[in-house]
């Protein structure tokens, strides 16, 4: 067995209303912080929390076993990465509903009944909390809409609840529905699996939606690299941009519910290639353009076959309108805004 369940799970007398799952890699700077959260909520309903460790190899799990022994600790003799392991944390959960949690985020007091007040009075929708940066506390988003390319734009209206995605760091679901879309998909590795996820749940008839009225603390990027600007400028990496490029031309590919998804695919593919030839040039790297923007275009190319079954799939169980599905997008592409405001990226290795 790869997985070994190292400590006893929360004893409860009542049934367990939500399971919070955190996955975490070498997060032992990160962990005191989020877990720490979760014990001081207030007017909490009955939790299990759940850690799967990713193979770290730092002394992460010393640190549950000592400070936090009522944790549920799945170890992975090896790294399976963010899918996976929230995919395992979450059949090993006995909630009603689950909140997966980034190792480097902490909630706010009263997060968790904020969360369960709007899950009982909208069940089955998708839910997050309205996400703020750990160092300066400001906002950073209310959840995300997204453009036709499928790349996220952080929702900043006050007024408005319903959104294209969350990201994983902060995810409510019920169980039910988890099991219903199976999970995050393992062949996305990470990233963009929360945009996948959010994505074929609105196609299947559900909501995404931010709860107002609480939020969470996340030091953005501190567990992958990159994510965030940094002095002005929009820092990445190479592997997260490798599979964020990737991934969310996978997401159009299978998600966009119109015949038009072909021209948009086409057009998608050669703005992809425009934008890899000029950062690399910019940048001086060629690196840049075959490891991420071909590589992404190769790869849908390569997997078309696998991506078209599982459109064709999602689209036999499509339960909304085109017009709904598209109702939390935007016509300004993401990028263009982005470059406008931080200039052109830098991307580290």
């Amino acid at each position: 067995m790869e997985l070994a369940e190292t400590s006893s799970p929360v004893k409860h007398t009542d049934r367990i209303v939500c399971s919070i799952c955190i996955a975490n890699y070498n997060g032992e700077q990160l962990l005191d912080d989020c877990l720490a959260s979760i014990l001081a909520q207030e007017n909490a309903p009955s939790i299990e929390v759940i850690v799967h460790d990713d193979a770290s190899t730092d002394s992460s799990v010393e640190l549950i076993r000592q400070k936090y022994p009522s944790v549920k600790l799945l170890q992975s003799a090896d790294n399976v990465g963010f899918c996976v392991a929230n995919n395992r944390m979450v059949a090993a959960a006995a909630g009603d509903y689950v909140l997966l949690l980034n190792n480097d985020a902490a909630l706010f007091p009263d997060a968790l009944s904020k969360l369960l007040e709007q899950a009982e009075a909208g069940p089955g929708n998708i839910l997050t909390l309205p996400q703020y940066d750990w160092v300066t506390h400001r906002l950073v988003d209310r959840g995300c809409l997204l453009d036709y390319f499928y790349n996220p734009i952080p929702n900043l209206d006050a007024d408005r609840t319903d959104v294209a995605m969350v990201i994983g760091a902060c995810l409510w679901i019920p169980r039910r529905l988890w099991i219903e879309l199976d999970g995050f998909p393992t062949w996305m590795e990470s990233i963009a699996e929360d945009l996948y996820l959010c994505s074929i749940a609105r196609l299947r008839g559900h909501e995404v939606r931010v709860v107002p009225g609480s939020g969470y603390r996340h030091r953005q990027g501190a567990s992958f690299g990159g994510n965030k600007p940094s002095q002005s400028k929009l820092a990445s990496t190479m592997r997260r941009r490798r599979l964020s490029e990737r991934n969310k031309s996978y997401a159009l590919f299978i998600c966009t519910p119109t015949p038009a998804m072909w021209a948009l695919l086409a057009l998608h593919a050669l703005l992809l290639i425009a934008e890899g030839l000029v950062l690399s040039a910019w940048r001086r790297n060629p690196r840049i353009f075959l490891d991420i923007y071909w590589n992404a275009v190769a790869s849908v190319v390569k997997e078309r076959a696998r991506l078209r079954s599982t459109r064709n799939q999602l689209m036999k169980l499509k339960a909304t309108s085109n017009r709904r599905y598209f109702s939390v997008f935007a016509r300004m592409p993401r990028k263009l805004s982005m470059l406008r405001q931080f200039g052109v990226p830098d991307i580290g290795k």
